[in-house]
């Protein structure tokens, strides 16, 4: 089993920056890749960074690109989040996933096989 964790969320407003961790907290997630998804209430979980196991590849949803930056550290066996100019659109509970074994970033939600319980981010405008 894994536990991943995340943190960082909280309340900003509009333009201001937050970073997102997630740690695994048993067992390592050095040699997968994973991805950042957010979830609104009433609306399907919707992939918005990913990252390779090794850190060679990133992937964003489009409304992210330029804004917000994925970066992991295997040795502490964290991923981040960077997330900077955020807008209220933002405004999601940001949930971490581990990406079952392929080279690179995956979308589709059928690919991930453990998830954290997430953190909220609140972006007012």
């Amino acid at each position: 089993q894994v536990r991943l964790v995340e943190s960082g969320g909280g309340l900003v407003q509009a333009g201001e920056s937050l970073r997102l961790s997630c740690a695994a907290a048993s067992r390592t997630i050095s040699g997968f890749g994973v991805s950042w998804f957010r979830q609104a209430p009433g609306k399907e979980r919707e992939f918005v960074a990913g990252i390779s196991w090794n850190g060679v590849h990133t992937d964003y949803m489009d409304s992210v690109k330029g804004r917000f930056t994925i970066s992991r550290d295997n040795l502490k066996n964290i991923v981040n989040l960077q997330m900077n100019s955020l807008k209220a659109e933002d405004t999601a509970l940001y949930i971490c996933g581990r990406q079952m074994p392929h080279s690179q970033p995956v979308r589709e939600v059928e690919q991930y096989d453990f998830w954290g319980q997430g953190t909220q981010v609140t972006v007012s405008s």
